[in-house]
């Protein structure tokens, strides 16, 4: 059975840090005000900029994902798009940035997430340091894959008049419509630390920074012209959204716990969970009645003296271990640990449910899609369940004594060291989940 979806359009670029997310949240915006439901997406693993989707046009974004997700659940997805006006998808890295597992280029990239949907796509250049050779560059993305339709183009970062003219001439010469040509502008760009964006709930004035990329587009792109592109979705089956692992989820959420997928919340709301929040930071308790406890991730490295001192918190989810079920996810799972060395080198005891010892301090990049075969039952899934999620951080692992709770591999399928622990009812692992594996 297929759901008809509303239209849309993906936004994406030939790379990251060329604006596309200030264009995105400027278009959502000015959509937004102009009457229409608007339903956001991002594609790929990244699960900062759907809060910023949501600040924009007020309704909940969801991740897309060709390579974590199965057909099912990707259509499950899709289909929260019901009752909107219009689809806006955000591309990430690369139009056609992907993993090569199976030797297939760009599995997992944004292209892989518009073609399936039907999506045209808006590519925004940064034209900085070029002029008509920028043209060279869209006709390569706008040929590349005979699958994908590069319906236009916006103009970033345009330096003056002249510049924009000899860059029109082109995009002509390209046969590209510009859809719109943005002055440079250094005021624009979204305060960032080490795992990109800061959260939407820290910046220090979101709603003027979006109302100020709105009115910037409206100055600066067609938007009749780029809404007149948009396409009816394909049709997508009818899949499920993720299961629940408990009826009652103590669930941390603040500037530390902060990582989930939107689509996994969803999945457990709507199959009838109760998610009770609590706060870590401001020294909460998980609710003595819920039935499991989840640390999402974060920047606990960030928080980390506050956490140690956090006598309820740790009294609290310490008391829940002994007889009821403990998980953690990057962030989370470090919290669950002996200790956490910051950036100073100052080392932090944490809850001490694992035996994890993890510095900030020794700094290396840790970035890609993850599978993961359980050695062992983690709530919602039992031993032998494969697992697909993603992992980003900066933490190294010192010690890790306990069991591992998975074999864990790369897209490609190199293992990686990362496998997770296991201790009593405590588990963790380092990537986030984001569905489990058909049978």
């Amino acid at each position: 059975m297929t759901e008809p979806l509303p239209p849309g359009l993906m936004i994406s670029a030939p790379a990251s840090g060329t604006g596309k997310t200030t264009v995105m949240l400027g278009l959502l915006r000015a959509l937004a005000e102009d009457g229409l439901v608007v339903q956001p997406f991002k594609s790929g693993p990244d699960y900062i900029d759907p809060a910023f989707h949501r600040a924009a046009c007020g309704r909940a974004s969801f991740n897309l994902d060709t390579w974590s997700m199965g057909p099912d659940l990707f259509g499950a997805i899709a289909a929260q798009a019901k009752g909107a006006d219009i689809c806006v998808a955000e591309g990430s890295m690369g139009l056609f940035d992907g993993v090569a597992t199976r030797g297939l280029s760009g599995f997992g990239a944004s292209a892989e997430t518009a073609a399936r949907m039907g999506w045209p796509i808006v590519l925004v250049l940064d034209v900085g340091g070029q002029a008509q050779s920028a043209a060279a560059t869209a006709l390569g993305f706008a040929s590349y894959d005979p699958g994908c339709r590069v319906a236009g183009v916006i103009l970033n970062r345009v330096a003056s008049p002249r510049h924009e003219r000899l860059t029109r001439l082109g995009m002509e010469r390209a046969g590209l419509p510009v859809l719109g040509a943005l002055p440079r502008r250094g005021d624009l760009a979204l305060p960032e630390r080490h795992l990109g964006l800061i959260q939407a709930v820290e910046h220090p004035d979101l709603e003027a920074a979006i109302a100020g990329y709105a009115a910037f587009l409206r100055a600066h792109v067609d938007l009749a012209a780029l809404r007149a592109l948009v396409k009816n979705a394909a049709a997508v089956g009818a899949g499920g959204l993720p299961r629940p692992p408990a009826q009652r989820i103590a669930l941390a959420q603040d500037a530390a716990f902060s990582f989930t997928y939107p689509h996994v919340l969803t999945g457990w709301q709507q199959a009838g969970a109760e998610i009770m929040p609590f706060s870590p930071l401001a020294d909460e308790a998980p609710d003595p009645n819920a039935d499991l406890v989840w640390l999402p991730g974060g920047y606990p490295e960030l928080h980390a003296g506050r956490i140690a001192s956090a006598d309820r918190f740790l009294s609290g989810l310490r008391a829940h271990a002994q007889t009821r079920p403990v998980h953690g996810e990057c962030g989370g799972y470090m919290v669950l640990g002996a200790g956490l060395v910051d950036k100073e080198g100052t080392r932090h005891a944490m809850a001490g449910l694992l035996g994890l010892v993890t510095s900030y301090a020794t700094r290396k990049l840790h970035l890609g899609y993850r599978r993961a075969v359980l050695d062992g039952p983690m709530p919602g899934h039992a031993t032998g369940a494969c697992l697909r999620g993603h992992e980003f951080h900066y933490s190294t692992i010192l010690e890790q004594p306990d069991p591992p709770l998975a074999h864990v591999a790369d897209a490609d399928g190199a293992a990686v060291p990362e496998t997770g622990s296991r201790r009593g009812h405590v588990t963790g692992t380092f990537f986030h989940l984001i569905a489990a594996e058909a049978p």
